[in-house]
């Protein structure tokens, strides 16, 4: 009898499993069954074999099943029987506690994430990055943001130079330290240049999950390289140094972008600059209004707490005359009102005319300004002398004057951030 595994003759009994003799090996620990081959029909097959080849332990059992068939009736019935006969060993033998502990098994299971990870590769993809270095110089900066400029990460990085040339100085430590992969090459004119065609045109081959390649050198040459590159299908960015700049295009779409070795920051392209400056100009815009609109609000509270001081002591000077004016555009828009139009305001529907009138004069001069009610109360005490809400008391029109502006039929008030926007809603 011997073991299947290392072919030893040291094995014992080892009791029985279904009604088959279990052996167990005495050298290697492995259990098995009694061979279901005969031993005259083990002998014939290797008599006549002629010493040409060896059977498996398996093939054997495979033969004698047949032979015992073939001295019976072949039917259905019996090539049914002989294929469960062969899933039941083949069960028995996987899920055996010797062949769960074995290495093979082990190996096969890590095989299963090896596997998914790779169909993982395959379907995200990779940037690489060759790298001239006799050519060119990436320090740690110019190298993220190149990878930022890929849709893909950059996981593979190339160095190519003759790294005995004195020249290089300790640049092959510090790439190495970076998780380069230098490749050396002779001296000699576009040595490094030849090297970097030679292994990109076929790059698929070692690196088949590549999606984007970095060709990083300012020599022309190495536009051959990136032509073939787009031909196998792949986005190619060629990256060349112009003065203290990176120049990177991308060869598929013809997109240039600027990199400024000095700064370490991309340089926006001049649509960008116009944008960014228009951006500030309108923020400033937003800011001055804001503080405006404030300074308007103090000068009406102050206007009407003045009111109230004349009238219980009629005896000081006016002190509206020490109020300068707040707002040159609004004052402009009314002077083309005719005050004396306006003295005197009888009742709301005259208030609300008066309003309207003041509104379109302010839109006409402004159409995109956005009246708050703080600056329509300061045209309309510039027009008529009396703060809005001393007119609404007066009218009994309401507590005060926004308050009025929300009941009317006439106007709204809209939010718009601490102050309310008044929006017109009828004309008459």
């Amino acid at each position: 009898m011997k073991c299947p595994r290392c072919e030893s003759t040291s094995c014992r009994q080892n009791g029985r499993r279904n009604d088959k003799q279990n052996y167990l090996c005495k050298n290697c620990g492995k259990q098995f069954l009694e061979p279901a081959l005969p031993h005259s029909l083990e002998s014939d097959l290797l008599a006549n074999n002629n010493g040409h080849s060896k059977l498996s332990i398996p093939e054997t059992r495979e033969l004698s099943l047949v032979k015992n068939l073939s001295e019976e009736k072949v039917t259905d019935k019996s090539l049914s029987s002989f294929s469960l006969t062969l899933g039941e060993e083949l069960l028995q033998t996987i899920l055996s506690p010797d062949w769960l502990e074995s290495t093979t098994f082990s190996q096969l299971i890590q095989k299963f994430p090896q596997k998914a990870e790779i169909q993982h590769q395959l379907e995200t993809g990779i940037s690489l990055l060759l790298l001239d270095a006799e050519n060119l110089k990436l320090d740690i900066n110019s190298e993220l943001f190149l990878a930022s400029v890929c849709k893909h990460p950059l996981q593979v990085k190339i160095a190519f130079a003759n790294w005995r040339n004195p020249s290089t100085g300790k640049q092959d430590i510090e790439l190495y330290n970076r998780g380069y992969q230098l490749v050396h090459v002779p001296g000699g004119k576009d040595s490094a240049d030849a090297k970097m065609i030679a292994f990109g045109a076929c790059i698929l081959r070692f690196y088949p999950t590549v999606k984007e390649i970095l060709v990083c050198s300012g020599d022309g040459i190495l536009i051959h390289l990136c032509n073939e590159l787009q031909n196998q299908g792949l986005i190619v960015y060629w990256v060349r140094r112009q003065g203290q700049n990176l120049h990177i295009e991308n060869r598929n779409t013809g997109k240039l972008t600027h990199y400024s070795l000095p700064m370490a920051t991309e340089v926006p392209s001049f649509e960008k600059v116009v944008d960014t400056i228009q951006d500030l100009i309108k923020t400033e815009q937003e800011s001055i209004n804001a503080r405006l609109n404030s300074l308007v609000a103090v000068a009406t509270s102050f206007q009407e707490q003045c009111d109230i001081n004349i009238k219980h002591n009629p005896k000081q000077p006016e002190i509206e005359k020490i109020i300068p004016v707040l707002d040159n555009s609004f004052t402009e828009c009314i002077q083309e009102t005719k005050k004396e139009d306006f003295a005197k305001i009888p009742n709301g529907k005259a208030l609300d005319k008066l309003l309207l009138k003041i509104i379109q004069n302010i839109q006409k001069k402004s159409p995109k300004t956005k009246l708050s009610v703080s600056k329509l109360g300061t045209e309309i005490r510039q027009i008529t002398g009396e703060s809005p809400n001393s007119i609404i008391k007066k009218l009994k029109l309401g507590s005060n004057f926004t308050k009025y502006l929300e009941s009317s039929p006439t106007f709204t008030l809209k939010a718009n951030g601490k102050e309310y926007e008044v929006i017109v809603l009828l004309c008459e």
